[in-house]
């Protein structure tokens, strides 16, 4: 057990405490914690290369944290009329098609690398800026407007098109054409 997957663990932790307080209308609390989580994502991963402390588990360990909070974040926020629910249900299905192409192919013999795509990381980064500025417009009982609404089809946009990427990438593996690339991130 590294220091990188005590963090880790903490952010899995962090999830029920920042869904609590986006029930219990504590939208400063939500805010802190969702920030909290990111800020120790960061530090989590500069220990883990800085120090040689990368492990097999943290590997799998910390996309899943970062998942558990974003995907649990969206669905409260589309549950509350926050987020539009087109983008929620995209953004859940998507999640839910990687992990079914990831267990799919593994079931068949035929395991994918556990690798994000760029298109994946540019989503997960959209859907974590969009997700932090509904949280501080709730927090500080102010809009962002455009800017809003911006993030909202771009983090569209970039689901559509990470989806996409990966059923192109899990189809050419699973018939042999081209690198395996996992369906994750």
């Amino acid at each position: 057990m590294t220091i990188p997957n005590m963090i880790t663990i903490l952010r899995f932790l962090l999830v029920p405490g920042v869904i609590f307080a986006l029930l219990t209308d504590k939208m400063g609390w939500a805010l802190a914690g969702f920030l909290v989580a990111g800020i120790s994502d960061g530090i989590d991963g500069f220990i883990a290369r800085q120090f040689n402390q990368r492990s097999e588990l943290g590997a799998y360990m910390d996309p899943m944290a970062d998942k558990l909070l974003l995907v649990s974040v969206f669905l409260m926020l589309g549950f509350m009329g926050e987020l539009p629910l087109w983008l929620v249900i995209a953004a859940v299905s998507r999640d839910a098609l990687i992990i079914g192409a990831v267990l799919l192919s593994t079931i068949m013999g035929n395991p994918v690398e556990m690798k994000p795509l760029f298109v994946s990381k540019a989503n997960t980064a959209i859907q974590i800026v969009l997700a932090a500025t509904v949280l501080a417009e709730l927090a500080f009982a102010t809009q962002f407007g455009h800017a809003r609404v911006a993030l909202i089809f771009l983090s569209g946009l970039l689901t559509v098109a990470s989806a996409a990427a990966y059923l192109v990438a899990w189809s050419r593996h699973m018939s042999g054409n081209g690198e395996s690339k996992s369906p994750h991130g």
